[in-house]
């Protein structure tokens, strides 16, 4: 998880909260460095509503994340990279991982294709710093036969 600066002091528990009503968005790869800097280098690939509350009770005695309609259709073709959580008015909360393996949000797909259904599948949070992607990536914007460029 990557928290925007205005809630870099707030408890997992009250991000939680915050997050009632808000939105999930599912971006291809290359995300900001920050959860405070824009998206400008993914598409989207689908956007999820938080349900109010956004977590509820599971099955085995933790928490789950509750969403108004999962699986929604897919906006584009592309691979998850990461998501952005924001507040219903649209404040940005934090950035998460996004995809298989060690991620924060695991999908039922591998990759999207416009209009197919996206299932989130688990929705964990691992703590700031955590993330499991390489720091050189970020925001980074790959071009076909050229070396992946690194952010100075």
């Amino acid at each position: 998880m990557n928290v925007a600066s205005a809630f870099a002091g707030c408890p997992v528990e009250e991000l939680k909260s915050l997050l009632a009503g808000g939105t999930l968005t599912v971006y291809s790869v290359a995300r900001p460095v920050t959860a405070d800097r824009a998206v400008d280098r993914s598409d989207v690939l689908a956007t999820f509503n938080f349900a109010s509350p956004a977590f509820g009770p599971a099955a085995d005695g933790g928490e789950t994340a509750t969403f108004a309609a999962n699986p929604v259709p897919a906006s584009s073709v592309g691979t998850p990279g990461f998501a952005r959580a924001c507040k219903a008015d649209g404040t940005v909360i934090a950035d998460f991982s996004a995809g298989p393996g060690p991620r924060e949000i695991k999908f039922a797909e591998v990759s999207c294709s416009q209009g197919a259904p996206v299932t989130i599948t688990a929705f964990t949070f691992i703590a700031e710093g955590g993330w499991p992607e390489r720091p050189d990536y970020y925001d980074t914007h790959p071009r076909p036969g050229y070396a992946m460029p690194t952010v100075l």
